[in-house]
């Protein structure tokens, strides 16, 4: 699958028994994600390929009110020095699960 997309984005912060770091795609990308990937969609989450700035990673984005979430890890978080508030270019494309 070579679609891909780029979008900014800021990263949030979501607190649950341990906080967690996202990235929200718009609902229209979101929308236009979940049908190019439909024959990869499991447990309602899409397997992606994801570079932010130089870094590059593999992840499962999360369904949240019309929304897809970029989750990331600490790794990412630290390589790239982000955190909550900042906004991150975030360029994403479907990659089949391993």
């Amino acid at each position: 699958m070579t679609v891909e997309w780029m979008f900014d984005g800021e990263i949030i912060e979501w607190r649950g028994p341990a906080p967690y770091y996202f990235v929200a795609m718009s609902e229209s990308d979101s929308a236009e994600l979940k049908e190019e990937a439909r024959s990869l969609i499991y447990w309602g989450q899409v397997p992606v390929h994801v570079v932010i700035g130089a870094t590059e990673f593999r992840t499962a984005l999360f369904p949240r009110e019309g929304r897809y979430l970029v989750p990331l890890k600490d790794a990412v978080r630290k390589a790239e020095d982000i955190g909550d508030g900042d906004v991150v270019t975030v360029v994403l494309r479907p990659a089949p699960p391993k």
